[in-house]
């Protein structure tokens, strides 16, 4: 286990420990605290002979998403019990459907664009991110975010979470863009475990065309406009990497027609059969052939493509699109 992980779960642990010596300070009895407080020492004690994060049955390590999500679990996920993994899927579908709630509405219409996005979990929740959130401030202004978490499953999954609460947050204050992204990153590193980091697109946009965009990190962006395409690379580092990161932003007025297209990496990395990737080249030269598209005929046809090009060759990667058309 890294070190940084380690050194975030001692404290986690010790930081319940106290808690619950706390709590079991108050004169009534509660056996179950006292069997709670046994579990977190027991975890203290096996982190202090090395034995820690091993898993009681087979002695492999346990995957670390679930130890950050719970510090106390004692085996792998092929060493559960029939009721502890009942129990965990009984998790994971509530967790599964927590994060659905988190995401707007598949297609949305305001005054001036266009848009759609599709979001496709590897598992049963995900590390990506994708946002549409509506100004106060004018018809038809909005901001809007995609990004993608560092690692995956629930870990990911409950970073994600709170990079939605964040943005929903910070986008009513009315900072300049570039603010916006400082202070989310400052944010970011100050409240995520060392190690955690996400690399995002968040823009702005107005009912008359005008964008604002910065790339904390992410894959670049896709200008559709006139038949061509054009790649709106990073401007700055993923959020969480340094706290004083800076961001920059890039000004864009889209015509009538015109596209913008995001997405992860679950996309450009999409594999065939013989393992070769999809690629950054191959996604451009499609998106500029079916860049007339309305996002959602764009989307299921980049869907279809990457399903023909993988040819059965299973994901591994959360997947998400998001498209924005200036309205004709």
């Amino acid at each position: 286990m890294a070190k940084v992980e380690n050194d975030f779960l001692r404290n986690q642990l010790q930081e319940r420990r106290q808690k619950l010596e706390a709590a079991l300070a108050v004169p009534a009895e509660n056996q179950a605290l006292a069997e709670l407080l046994q579990e977190v020492d027991s975890a203290l004690e096996r982190m202090g002979q090395g034995t820690y994060g091993i898993c009681e049955t087979c002695h492999e390590s346990i995957e670390p998403g679930r130890l950050i999500a719970d510090p106390l679990v004692r085996y792998c996920l092929d060493h559960l019990s029939e009721a502890q993994q009942r129990a965990l899927e009984r998790d994971l579908e509530l967790a599964a459907q927590i994060q659905r709630a988190l995401l707007p509405p598949t297609d949305l219409r305001v005054p001036g664009w266009q848009i759609h996005y599709h979001y496709e979990p590897a598992g049963p929740v995900s590390g990506d991110y994708c946002d549409v959130i509506h100004s106060e401030h004018g018809a038809g202004n909005l901001h809007f975010v995609l990004g993608d978490v560092s690692g995956k499953g629930v870990a990911a999954s409950m970073v994600m979470s709170q990079l939605h609460a964040m943005f929903r947050s910070l986008t009513r204050v009315g900072l300049p863009l570039e603010q916006l992204l400082g202070l989310a990153n400052r944010l970011f590193c100050e409240s995520t475990m060392a190690g955690l980091y996400a690399t995002l697109v968040c823009g702005r946009a107005t009912g008359a065309g005008e964008v604002e965009l910065s790339n904390a990190g992410h894959l670049p962006a896709l200008l559709v406009h006139n038949g061509e395409v054009a790649s709106i690379e990073a401007t700055g580092l993923p959020l969480g990497m340094f706290c004083d990161g800076q961001y920059s932003v890039k000004r864009l007025n889209l015509e009538k027609g015109d596209s913008l297209f995001f997405y992860t990496d679950g996309v450009s990395e999409t594999r065939d059969p013989s393992g070769v990737e999809y690629g950054l080249a191959r996604l451009a030269q499609f998106v500029k052939q079916c860049g007339g598209l309305r996002p959602e005929g764009l989307t299921s046809s980049c869907l279809a493509e990457l399903t023909a090009f993988a040819s059965g060759t299973p994901r591994s990667d959360d997947l998400t699109i998001l498209v924005l058309r200036r309205a004709d």
